[in-house]
């Protein structure tokens, strides 16, 4: 059985940081960013806790693919992508942690 996955974007409350991650489970993975569970990561150490921006996948696999894709890019094509959806650059968390 094939599981599913999501790609996220976080950002920092200066919205200077953008970190770019792939999960299984959305909901535990953004606790663990904003919990700070990994101290030493890149997320802790620029307090990149916000998300901005995510995408479901039926197949973990096709996740982790648009989560290399997303990485190649410049920082412009990113804010691209995610002004499409999230113009304001809000929290999603309030929306996602209601699933």
């Amino acid at each position: 059985m094939e599981r599913g996955g999501f790609i996220y974007i976080l950002t920092n409350v200066n919205r200077t940081v953008l970190y770019i991650g792939v999960t299984s489970d959305l909901i535990f993975r953004l606790i663990e960013h904003r919990e700070k569970t990994h101290p030493k990561s890149f997320s802790a150490k620029y307090n990149a806790i916000i998300c901005i921006y995510y995408e479901a996948f039926t197949d973990i696999v096709a996740a982790i693919d648009r989560e290399k894709e997303i990485k190649k890019w410049r920082r412009e094509k990113k804010e691209k992508l995610i002004n499409a959806t999230n113009p304001s650059w809000i929290d999603l968390w309030g929306e996602i942690k209601q699933w």
